[in-house]
């Protein structure tokens, strides 16, 4: 009888594994003695079955995948561990002594091998880690498994875009364009992966001068995945539909109004809308495409006539700039950094069409102070290509690159500078009174952890997440209660690990002083990114004493985030800030 295993997706991805901490040490847990398992649960493409491979490696496991062809075939998933004709008593009888079940696509299970997955899990004895697809039909009782709370569910969310900047390190990529393929995949990491194989060979990649990075501008590469994912678009059959649509994508990065639609294109939208194609603002009426991959794939994909007919020009853009330029300078005043909707400067980047130097100065002013380094050299930089002598733009790459300070002459930020140096005393009553940046002064200079604590909180709600950090760290050193103390440090480096390699003099020796000389060692090995067994054969000892050194060390240090643990570590080739 035919075996499907051999029809079944690999479980080996070419990239590392990245990101996810969390996420792993649970499926690794569920999966442990006693416990019943687990589903993982998400869109298409965002990782389950990489997560669910990691966490199982090394661990005795049987494998079954559901397969499309081989829906209507009973037990087909289990063929090569079940003999040719069973019953579903007789199967479950059979799988008994399997300890650790691995089911992967679930969703696509025939009716029998569901049952089968749904009555191990009544018996409890084998444990089931089991990955699906959201949103797309399943056997009943497979969506009872959690539905009926037999088994804790996992819903796995996009990899946010720190995680997809280390994920594409080894391909050089500048941040703007890991942002770009970061919004256009919404964590479809294969539309990723595809997207990125395909943009060197085509030619799309170019060096960034100064740098060992390059950068994707202009036009979509139109892949098969590409084609895939513009399926629902492609195959819409009234004929105004695809008319409306393209008008939408050519007017991009700005929204449609109502009110430039003719009543024919009026009629198609309420279909359009319905099939979660596009997106009708409540309050403006404005009109724009659903999915951000959508308008460049149709820009792509439209004849060359058409699209002259119906692309504007860069410079038509001009006022709603402008407009952007205005609001992040307001809430830069405001005291507040929170993500601001400036598509336009965004589109103009990816289309290389030119980006004024003074608004690439103050965007790369508000990529610093949240914290994105990278992104804010790389808007900088930007500014510097339309502008080479651009003193402000030099300013802002020098501050991006590693130099302390806000550059800005004596307004509240270059003020707010002595605080994070360390020397509250020195501004104490010239900062704006009551703002988060008055309190972290005064907090600092009466060494109050709590305080500095609350501060953080609310710093890192207003978007400053590498001050946060910074108050964070200092916050360690003001606790006397050393439960709080590691618990300020665990978040210090939660949120420096989002700050895009920040290393600055608050955030400096965080933590080794209180590890054993031990610790340090296999801590610091750790954070070089060898693995425990690596670690073992350098220091010739057991990987399981290994293990017991970094559990200890991560009970001292307050955080089970091996990920974390280069930002716990000094490392003089990390920027400054």
């Amino acid at each position: 009888m035919r075996t499907y295993e051999q029809d079944a997706k690999t479980l080996q991805l070419p990239w590392p594994f990245t990101g996810r901490e969390e996420e792993l040490e649970l499926v690794r847990g569920s999966s442990a003695a006693g416990r019943p398992g687990i589903v993982v649960t998400g869109p298409a493409g965002h990782g389950k079955t990489r997560l669910i491979t990691e966490a199982v490696r090394g661990t005795e496991h049987a494998l079954v995948t559901g397969t499309p062809e081989a829906q209507t075939l009973p037990f087909a998933a289990f063929a090569h561990l079940l003999p040719d004709t069973v019953s579903l008593h007789h199967a479950v009888r059979t799988l008994s002594g399997v300890r650790l079940l691995v089911v992967d696509d679930a969703h696509l299970l025939d009716e029998a091998s569901a049952a089968l997955v749904h009555q191990l899990a009544v018996h409890g004895r084998t444990r089931l880690v089991v990955a699906a697809v959201d949103g797309v039909p399943a056997p009943a009782a497979v969506s009872r498994l959690w539905t009926g709370e037999l088994v804790p569910r996992l819903t796995l969310r996009p990899l946010p875009c720190e995680d997809i900047a280390r994920l594409l390190g080894a391909a050089g990529l500048e941040p703007l364009t890991v942002r770009r393929l970061h919004r256009m995949c919404r964590g479809d990491l294969r539309l990723l992966r595809a997207l990125v194989a395909a943009l060197g060979p085509a030619g799309r990649l170019h060096p960034v001068a100064g740098t060992e990075e390059r950068a994707w501008r202009g036009a979509l590469p139109v892949t098969a995945a590409v084609r895939e994912r513009l399926a629902p678009v492609l195959a819409r059959s009234h004929p105004g539909e695809r008319d409306v649509l393209e008008r939408l994508a050519f007017a991009e990065p700005l929204p449609l109004p109502l009110d430039d639609l003719d009543p024919a294109a009026l009629d198609v939208l309420e279909s359009l809308e319905a099939d979660g194609l596009i997106h009708v603002d409540d309050e403006t009426g404005d009109v724009t495409l659903a999915h951000p991959l959508h308008g460049p794939a149709l820009r792509a994909t439209t004849g060359r006539l058409r699209a002259r007919r119906l692309a504007g020009t860069p410079a038509s853009h001009g006022p709603a700039l402008e407009a952007e330029r205005r609001l992040l300078v307001r809430r830069m005043e405001q005291l507040d950094v929170r993500p601001a909707p400036a598509p336009v400067g965004e589109w103009l980047v990816a289309e290389d069409a030119g980006l004024p130097a003074g608004y690439a100065a103050v965007r790369a002013r508000f990529a610093r102070l949240r914290g994105e380094l990278r992104d804010a050299a790389a808007w900088a930089r930007e500014g510097l290509r339309e502008a080479p002598g651009d003193a402000a733009c030099h300013a802002e790459l020098q501050l991006a690159d590693g130099e302390l300070g806000d550059g800005s002459g004596d307004d509240v930020y270059g003020r707010y500078d002595a605080v994070r140096l360390g020397a509250p005393e020195r501004v104490l009553g010239r900062l704006p009174a009551g703002s988060v940046f008055a309190r972290h002064a005064e907090d600092l200079a009466r060494g109050d952890g709590a305080g500095l604590d609350r501060v953080a909180e609310e710093l890192e709600e207003r978007g400053f997440l590498l001050f946060a950090a910074e108050a964070r760290a200092q916050a360690v050193r003001a606790h006397r209660d050393p439960r709080a103390a590691r618990v300020s440090r665990a978040r210090a480096v939660a949120l420096a690990r989002r700050c895009q390699g920040a290393r600055t003099p608050a955030l400096a020796g965080l933590v080794l002083g209180e590890l054993t000389a031990r610790q340090r060692q296999i801590v610091t090995l750790a954070a070089s990114g060898l693995s425990n067994r690596e670690i073992a054969e350098r220091l010739t000892l057991s990987v399981r004493t290994v293990g017991n050194h970094l559990y200890s060390a991560y009970s001292r240090l307050g955080t089970g985030d091996r990920g974390a643990l280069p930002w716990l570590v000094d490392s003089p080739e990390r920027a400054s800030a």
